[in-house]
C-alpha cells in the first residue's frame, strides 16, 4: 500500500493544472479552519495512538491525503472513524483529556445533533452548518467528525433497518415538529431496537466482516470489508503521518469511483454556510 501511495504522490505533481489557492490559499477564511481542524486531529490522532485506540481518517479527508496529501482545497470538514466496539472507550477519553479549547459532542451529550456521530469542537470559532441556529447547542465551532462503524449483515439489510431506526430516532429528537410523527415515533422505538438487535445477532451467526456506519449515524450506501481497513496503514496528510486503512485504494474507490478526477466547479461542495473563526 505504501507503494501505490508512493505512486499517487508521484502522480499528482503531473495531475493538476489548476490553481486552487482561491479556495484555500493562506489568508483565506477557509484555510484557517482547515488548520483549525488540523490542530484537532493531531490532538486526537495523539490521544487515540497513546490509549492504543485503532482510527483511521476517512472520506474527504482520506481522498485528500491521496490525491492533495492534505485538504481537499474546498473541503471545510475532516472525518475520521473508530470501530464501535471502541467507542464508549474513546468517547470517555476524550471527554476527560481534551485541553479546554476543544470539546467533546454526541448525540448523547448535544439533543440537537440528529446523527450518532460525534464531534470534537474548537470552542474559539463559529460554523454554521445550516442544521441549527446559533445559540441552539452550547458548542457550534469548528469541528472533526468521528464516525463509530460497527458489523452489518449487509448493506440491503442494514440499509432498510436503518431507515426505520434513523427516521424514529430523529423525530424523537425533534427534527419534525409533527407531533403525529412524533408519537407514532415513540410506539415504534422499541420495535427499530429489535430490528438492530436482530441485525447484530445475524451478523454473529453469518460471521461475515462487512463493517458500515452505526444505526442512526449516516446511512450511506456503502460497506467496507474490515480486511481492507485492518491492518492499519499510515499516510501523509498535511506534512504528518495519520493511521489510514490498509486498502485506501479499494475504500476510495468504493465511495468515489474514479476519485483521482477533479470534479468540475459546480461539484466543489462546501458544508458550512459561514465560519468565524476567534
Amino acid at each position: 500500500m505504501h507503494s501505490l501511495y508512493t505512486i499517487y504522490v508521484e502522480m499528482n505533481s503531473k495531475l493538476f493544472s489548476e490553481d486552487f489557492s482561491h479556495y484555500n490559499g493562506s489568508e483565506t477564511t477557509l484555510r484557517h479552519a482547515q488548520l483549525r481542524m488540523f490542530e484537532i486531529l493531531q490532538c486526537v490522532s495523539d490521544i487515540c495512538n497513546r490509549h492504543n485506540i485503532p482510527y483511521w481518517i476517512d472520506y474527504g479527508t482520506l481522498l485528500g491525503a491521496v490525491r492533495h496529501q492534505g485538504f481537499i482545497p474546498w473541503d471545510d470538514d475532516l472525518d475520521i472513524s473508530i470501530l464501535y466496539t471502541d467507542y464508549d472507550k474513546l468517547s470517555l477519553i476524550l471527554s476527560r483529556e481534551l485541553p479546554e479549547h476543544f470539546k467533546f459532542q454526541d448525540w448523547r451529550n448535544e439533543k440537537k445533533l440528529m446523527f450518532k456521530v460525534a464531534k470534537v469542537r474548537d470552542v474559539h470559532s463559529y460554523y454554521d452548518d445550516g442544521l441549527t441556529k446559533r445559540g441552539e447547542m452550547k458548542y457550534q465551532g469548528i469541528f472533526i467528525d468521528i464516525f463509530p462503524v460497527q458489523k452489518s449483515p449487509s448493506f440491503a439489510i442494514k440499509s432498510k433497518i436503518d431507515f426505520i431506526y434513523s427516521r424514529v430516532f430523529r423525530r424523537l429528537r425533534g427534527f419534525n415538529n409533527d407531533k403525529i410523527e412524533y408519537f407514532i415515533s415513540i410506539m415504534l422505538w422499541p420495535f427499530a431496537n429489535f430490528l438492530v438487535f436482530l441485525s447484530r445477532l445475524m451478523t454473529i451467526i453469518q460471521k461475515k466482516k462487512l463493517v458500515s456506519n452505526i444505526y442512526g449515524g449516516l446511512n450511506l450506501p456503502i460497506s467496507h470489508d474490515l480486511n481492507d481497513i485492518f491492518p492499519l496503514s499510515e499516510i501523509l496528510f498535511e506534512g504528518e503521518k495519520f493511521k489510514a486503512p490498509r486498502n485506501f485504494d479499494k475504500i476510495l474507490k468504493t465511495i468515489y469511483g474514479d476519485y483521482m478526477i477533479i470534479p468540475p466547479v459546480e461539484k466543489r461542495i462546501t458544508h458550512a454556510n459561514k465560519i468565524e473563526i476567534d
